[in-house]
């Protein structure tokens, strides 16, 4: 097999969520110890990314069977590429249609009741509406089921990877990537072990700047043989998608689909620390690593910048949300002198790192000059802390503080190396 027809099975829509898949499941279920359909009772339906929202209605003695049709449509669902199944159940409060001939109650002994109602929503029900109805309302000692999502404290390490560490910013052109692909190299140069991931899925640019741009990885058994740069294991989306100016257009499922099966479908060496460059916000993909990845803490690079500020703080705000640890703040493009006159000019303002540093009680770990060393030997693939240029000094003292907050792992006193 050609490793672009592997590749397509790797990344082939079976990896994505499969919504018709999902729009027959529901309306094919068969209520436990009942005729009654499922999608008879669905109100609400909606899917964010891989997580299924569903509403649906039921009677008081279908409560035991709650739980069974949770379990039973959450791992059917998992099947159709959803990892999280949150059902609602609205109480049916029963009124009766009193058109009913008598007749229809006779000898059987049988009660007209209509058919639960669709809530009014402002997202569309899996079957049509034409149902008829009754009142519904939400009862408190009936609250939703749940399936809760992970936490980082109940995400297994990878066997490979002893930390991750995420490079994150707010906003984009802050210097992220190049940040990224120096600090990597800098604790490499501390005597760790290190990889680059980049998840940047959009503007992958870790391949030019680390040199191997155009390289493709190998695939071995469905998984991917992580590149090589300066010694260091590296794996972007793009060295997959081919030309240089050929975009990323998906969706967030295929995106954050696509990060997970880089980390986790990738033949990684055994790692001192795996270094992630994040893509700027605070979207799918930063919430996918929450749930999924286990990281030992973020690193956030910003600006004197007001408007850069602003963003880091959502940032900042989303790790503490999701108990991922800020290791500390970086502020790039600090100062400028100029090259003719020496001058030297906070074009961006000042004191933007400290302000985080003390906002949040977090290390201001270096601030990086506006230096076009730093740019010129990025795009030429040989970053400052090869090239050894003016900024590679400032790289080395923030790995170091970096390198001091990584949990001390003991040696197995029963292994020989």
């Amino acid at each position: 097999m050609s490793w672009l027809s592997s590749l397509k099975s790797v990344f082939s829509p079976a990896q994505e969520v499969k919504e018709e898949e999902i729009q027959m499941l529901l309306q094919n279920y068969i209520l436990p110890d009942s005729n009654n359909r499922l999608k008879d009772r669905i109100t609400q339906v909606n899917v964010e990314g891989r997580v299924l929202q569903l509403t649906i209605n039921t009677f008081p003695e279908e409560a035991e069977h709650l739980q069974k049709i949770h379990d039973d449509l959450a791992d059917a669902l998992e099947k159709c590429g959803i990892q999280e199944l949150n059902m609602h159940v609205i109480q049916q409060k029963i009124q009766h249609d009193h058109s009913c001939s008598s007749e229809q109650h006779g000898q059987s002994g049988h009660s007209c009741s209509s058919k639960p109602k669709a809530e009014k929503a402002n997202l569309p029900p899996v079957v049509d509406a034409s149902s008829p109805a009754t009142h519904t309302e939400e009862d408190p000692n009936n609250p939703p089921i749940q399936k809760a999502a992970p936490q980082q404290r109940d995400i297994p390490k990878h066997p490979r990877i002893k930390n991750v560490i995420l490079i994150s910013s707010g906003k984009g052109g802050v210097g992220k990537s190049t940040t990224t692909v120096n600090i990597a190299l800098a604790l490499q140069k501390l005597g760790l072990k290190v990889g680059v991931l980049d998840a940047d899925i959009y503007g992958p640019s870790i391949p030019t700047m680390l040199g191997n741009e155009g390289q493709t990885p190998k695939i071995e058994g469905e998984n991917f043989v992580p590149l090589e740069a300066y010694h260091m294991a590296v794996l972007s989306i793009g060295h997959l998608i081919g030309k240089q100016n050929t975009p990323v257009a998906w969706r967030g499922a295929k995106a954050t689909g696509a990060l997970m099966q880089l980390f986790n479908q990738a033949l990684w060496p055994d790692l001192d620390v795996l270094v992630i460059d994040m893509p700027p916000g605070t979207g799918d993909i930063q919430l996918t690593l929450a749930q999924r990845i286990p990281v030992t803490g973020a690193v956030i690079v910003t600006t004197p910048q007001n408007v850069a500020l602003m963003d880091a703080v959502k940032g900042i705000e989303l790790f503490n949300k999701v108990q991922i640890p800020v290791i500390g703040v970086i502020e790039n493009m600090s100062t400028h002198i100029c090259s003719n006159c020496g001058h030297e000019e906070q074009i961006f303002g000042t004191g933007g790192g400290d302000q985080l540093s003390q906002q949040y009680d977090i290390p201001l770990l270096g601030r990086l000059p506006l230096n076009v060393q730093i740019r010129e030997n990025a795009d030429a693939g040989k970053p400052s802390v090869i090239a050894n240029d003016d900024a590679a000094e400032s790289y080395m003292a923030i790995a170091e503080k970096i390198a001091q907050t990584l949990p001390k792992v003991e040696k197995d006193p029963h292994r020989i190396f």
